[in-house]
């Protein structure tokens, strides 16, 4: 029987895409976080990776041949028609920022 209540905080941005998501798949939220936590108390820990994205290098952490190669990579994916174009990459990096 469910008889206890979760009260979380999340930003709306990430509650209404995430609802969405399990709406398009017709899941219930109540469903994914009793699953959340029937996999918490069966492995007995998160049941997935918590870790940190490793730290890009920065300009003043790479030597000259490292900056050539990414230089030279991003050139070739240019010419490839591959990647996005920098307005949107801005666009997406002030909003983050925000």
């Amino acid at each position: 029987m469910k008889d206890a209540t979760v009260s979380a905080r999340v930003e709306y941005e990430v509650k209404a895409e995430a609802e969405a998501i399990l709406q398009k798949l017709g899941i219930p939220v109540s469903v994914v976080i009793d699953s959340l936590y029937r996999q918490i108390i069966f492995t007995r820990g998160v049941p997935f990776s918590l870790t940190l994205p490793p730290m890009p290098k920065t300009l003043d952490m790479m030597t000259e041949e490292e900056l050539h190669e990414k230089l030279q990579h991003s050139y070739e994916q240019s010419l490839r028609g591959e990647g996005r174009p920098f307005e949107e990459v801005f666009d997406e990096l002030e909003r983050g920022l925000g």
